[in-house]
């Protein structure tokens, strides 16, 4: 099973952004040096969110010049807000500057405040993300004497004569699909993706085990590649990136020092989402939506604390992820540094990723990764 660190964090002012960007950098950096198999950034704008979400492109290309052995996944590409030729360029060329480790997840976004601010009217994004996917594929496939390939949906307009440049580094471009509803499980089968398996509902309680929906989210996965007609290794390379995603992992050497050190940083974490809950209505109301329940989410309750988080002690971290092992997930995308990003938060995270790299990661693999410590 691969594991992956989710660049994710908090700003909470303008003034924290270069803490919380070079900060980042550094839980890449050491992702990297401790065995980890991939980074994944996301796709953010306006919140706060990881500020270097803003262009994960170019923060991956920056990454890819310092780092050795990672790939570089994008959990989530709001594809919509993204011209597609520029984006079919994008991905070709850190296609190369990452040698072929690049995995790009896309979807058609969740929030109106994102998709209001790059002119995309958000009750149309699914639908956009549909022609823009179609046509990506288009123009990665064009050749330089093919007719001028023309596109016009949404904001954008256009024709390409030639081609795109640069060429692939490989032949394969890895995306990545939320695999959830029939169409989008479809279409990550069709074009021979890997893919998230959500899982918005909480394990069994008591046990950690995985839920009956999710299971059912990896069955269908897993039944329509099978049913897809690509090779068999094409299928195996899909199913070894396929994703389960905690938003907060903590390790640390008992359960209950675990529990009462992911109190500190969920409540924190609520602060943050409290802030910006007045600012996504605001955006819903410009947007004609309302999709925002009466308040936002408590963190800190028991229900969101067992979809979202792993936590607890080596032994129980490793046991709960057997059983994501034992379904035949390929990857875990782990956030180690989700909230606001501060100095006394990011000392928890190295504690708490240091410890998983040296006492839980090698219970799931043929090798100790390089360079762990305690």
């Amino acid at each position: 099973m691969r594991f992956s660190a989710f660049l994710v964090g908090r700003s909470m002012s303008p003034s924290d952004d270069a803490y919380v960007i070079e900060t980042l950098t550094e839980h890449a950096l050491e992702a990297d040096r401790l065995g980890f198999d991939a980074v994944f950034l996301p796709d953010h704008h306006f919140t706060g969110y990881a500020p270097m979400s803003c262009d994960p492109f170019l923060f991956a290309a920056h990454l890819a010049a310092r780092t050795k052995n990672v790939h570089y996944g994008f959990s989530v590409t709001t594809l919509p807000l993204h011209h597609p030729v520029r984006f079919a360029e994008r991905v070709n060329l850190l296609d190369h500057l990452t040698k072929g480790k690049l995995l790009v997840g896309i979807g058609s976004g969740t929030t109106p405040e994102e998709t209001i601010g790059f002119g995309v009217d958000f009750q149309d994004s699914k639908g956009l993300m549909d022609a823009q996917v179609e046509l990506v594929q288009r123009l990665w496939a064009k050749k330089i004497d093919d007719d001028p390939i023309e596109f016009e949906h949404g904001p954008y307009k256009g024709a390409v004569v030639q081609r795109i440049v640069p060429a692939p580094y490989s032949e394969r471009r890895r995306l990545m699909s939320v695999a959830m509803r029939e169409a989008s499980t479809a279409r990550a089968a069709k074009y021979g993706w890997p893919a998230f398996i959500p899982a918005f509902v909480p394990p069994i309680p008591a046990s950690g085990e995985p839920s009956t929906a999710f299971q059912k989210y990896l069955d269908a996965y897993r039944s329509a590649m099978a049913a897809s007609g690509h090779p068999q290794q094409v299928i195996d390379d899909c199913m070894s990136w396929t994703t389960h995603s905690y938003q907060c992992v903590h390790v640390a050497e008992t359960d209950e020092q675990a529990r009462a050190e992911l109190e500190v940083i969920l409540a924190a974490y609520q602060e943050a989402i409290d802030r910006e809950y007045a600012y996504n209505k605001r955006a819903e109301d410009i947007s004609g939506v309302d999709l925002t329940s009466a308040q936002a989410p408590n963190a800190l309750s028991e229900e969101w604390i067992r979809t979202w988080c792993l936590y607890g002690s080596p032994d129980t971290v490793a046991e709960q992820l057997g059983h994501y092992e034992e379904l035949g997930v390929g990857n875990v995308l782990m956030g180690f540094t989700n909230g606001p990003l501060t100095p006394e938060r990011y000392a928890l995270t190295r504690k708490s990723m240091n410890l998983f790299a040296s006492e839980v990661m090698p219970r799931f693999r043929t090798r100790t990764p390089a360079g762990s410590e305690r």
